[in-house]
């Protein structure tokens, strides 16, 4: 029996079972329709006109619920106008935010650096928050508690000094204040925006003029329906998770689909901590003081299509004649592994890589660096391939010299099938006799592939994760390397290095390993049609570089015997 194939096709069915895993935990939006630009995307300088067909008014199911505050759940009718039309829009270089007065809340939210398609297809600046008919995605921020603002009856409506705030080159932060005079009290809800960052920092300072002390709680909320995003990926690719993500006491990084919250509400406490929003290369999240014990809690509404993540700090006290302040931060941007580290501990895991997260970070980092050098994705990713497989060469040439004394003996192993072709127990014993005296490990021809596995399902969740290789191009037809080849010469040349590669190797004696073998081309090739081009790009250069590395070595052998 031919160990060796059976050993090799049992590899390669491994990589397409764990292929065929990827795929499927990529369905968590599986069968949901992706929303149409034209009817659900705002336009680029319409964000006023898109935020103000839904209501913004909120009641007490919405509010966090503090220990000691009864919860109500009055209805909510979210077909009610907004009770504001004066809404203020704040920009720096790379974001732009759109405040509702009414509770001060964010309510769109647009990356002026990243675009829902290519700008040269017609791409807008990409609408990570919004609040339309179509998609409620809000940040909502408040002060609960007995002296709070944000009750079952209503939200505050601050004032403000002016409508439109953009960063001027000479200045490198920008602030919103909006105000409130509360019997007394002075509230001033302030937005900071600095000059590259997608950190929008939110502090309230409270100044306690009134003959009582003052005491509440900030929440801060990221409220959202179930709907997918606009995004540029087709319904018949790859669909990436859609839900909620926060940090607990026994995991520093635990994610919930809509599903997930639907069924069971999730709540946890802990010093620090964030709570996020995550979805297909970009990332909401709301970060409170590192040093407060903090509770963190993921909720969907009764009756409705709408899932709150909010957390609420630690009380707030302000004694008569005297002022206090609260500050949290608000993330709204891509997943930048470097601004994700510096906004919390543990938060750059929204940038999911998987179980082999361990080997995917140095895989990028390795990638970012070359990029660094030679400032193409796909260059980067050809230099990457070469690289691994000079790391792993000391470790496959074993493998590779063992395929290549196998490929000797199939004259030997024909005259064997010959011999005892009826035998099955004899031609076995007969055949590993043969091995033993050749010195050949019929085992050793799988280690290139298995020794592969775990890199090419690395770097697929690095293509489908990294921000930076979304719309990266690389030569000719291949615009984004985080998309699928839209001519599928990549699959095609992949699974014809895959042929060739098998004539490189020991033929199966077997007539229906045989037929499988050239099966697996055909297969693979189909397979990757619908992966990013960007790792078929490094398939294709991995199974070329194994095809030199094989001849290499079977020059090698060939000169020994002369």
């Amino acid at each position: 029996m031919d160990w060796q194939r059976t050993i090799l096709i049992g590899g390669m069915g491994l990589v397409a079972w764990m292929l065929v895993i990827q795929w499927n935990q990529f369905q968590d939006q599986a069968g949901a329709l992706q929303p149409n630009y034209s009817e659900s995307q705002p336009s680029y300088g319409s964000s006023l006109e898109s935020v103000t067909g839904v209501d913004s008014s909120q009641n007490g199911e919405e509010l966090p619920q503090l220990e000691s505050t009864p919860e109500t759940s009055p209805s909510l009718d979210l077909a009610r106008p907004s009770l504001s039309k004066n809404l203020i829009t704040a920009k720096n270089d790379v974001i732009e935010i759109v405040i509702d007065p009414v509770g001060g809340d964010i309510v769109s939210g647009l990356l002026l650096k990243h675009f829902d398609k290519k700008p040269e297809d017609g791409g807008q600046p990409f609408p990570i928050l919004q609040n339309s008919r179509d998609n409620i995605y809000v940040a909502r921020s408040g002060l609960i508690g007995p002296s709070g603002t944000d009750t079952a009856k209503g939200r505050p409506t601050f004032s403000f000094v002016d409508s439109s705030y953009v960063l001027s080159d000479d200045e490198d932060e920008l602030n919103i204040d909006l105000v409130l005079n509360d019997g007394g009290v002075r509230i001033v809800k302030r937005f900071t925006l600095n000059r590259s960052s997608y950190d929008i920092g939110v502090r309230y300072i409270i100044n306690n003029g009134s003959s009582v002390d003052w005491n509440g709680t900030f929440y801060g909320q990221i409220k959202r329906d179930s709907k997918p995003p606009v995004t540029d990926i087709s319904g018949f690719s790859m669909q990436p998770f859609l839900g909620a993500a926060i940090r607990q006491p026994e995991q520093n990084y635990a994610k919930f689909d809509f599903g997930d919250i639907e069924d069971e509400s999730i709540k946890t406490s802990i010093e620090g901590g964030w709570v996020a929003m995550v979805q297909h290369y970009f990332v909401s999240a709301w970060v409170p003081p590192a040093d407060q014990l903090n509770n963190f809690t993921l909720r969907k509404l009764s009756k409705q299509d709408m899932y709150l993540m909010s957390f609420t700090g630690a009380p707030i006290r302000v004694p008569v004649g005297q002022a206090a302040d609260y500050k949290a931060s608000f993330y709204m941007g891509p997943k930048d592994q470097e601004a994700l580290i510096g906004m919390a501990e543990y938060l750059d895991r929204t940038l999911d890589y998987g179980f082999l997260w361990i080997l995917a970070e140095p895989i990028f980092k390795a990638m970012k660096m070359i990029h660094n050098v030679i400032g193409n994705w796909g260059w980067s990713i050809i230099l990457l391939t070469l690289g691994i497989k000079l790391i792993l060469y000391p470790l496959s040439a074993a493998s590779l010299k063992s395929m290549a004394k196998m490929r000797n003996l199939q004259p030997q192993m024909v005259r064997l099938k010959e011999l005892y072709g009826d035998d099955r127990q004899k031609m076995s014993q007969e055949t590993m006799s043969l091995y033993k005296k050749e010195k050949v490990n019929p085992a050793g021809g799988c280690f290139p592939m298995l020794l592969q596995m775990p890199v090419f399902i690395s770097l697929y969740w690095v293509l489908m994760e990294s921000v930076e290789i979304r719309h990266a191009p690389w030569v000719f037809w291949i615009q984004d390397l985080s998309a699928k080849d839209p001519y599928f010469v990549l699959p095609l040349i992949m699974g014809a290095s895959m042929f060739l590669m098998q004539k490189l190797q020991p033929a199966p004696t077997d007539p229906m390993q045989a037929k499988i073998m050239q099966i697996m081309p055909i297969a693979f090739t189909f397979l990757f049609m619908a992966f990013p081009s960007g790792l078929v790009l490094y398939w294709t250069v991995n199974n070329l570089l194994s095809m030199a590395q094989q001849w290499f070595v079977n020059r090698q052998l060939a000169n020994n015997k002369k």
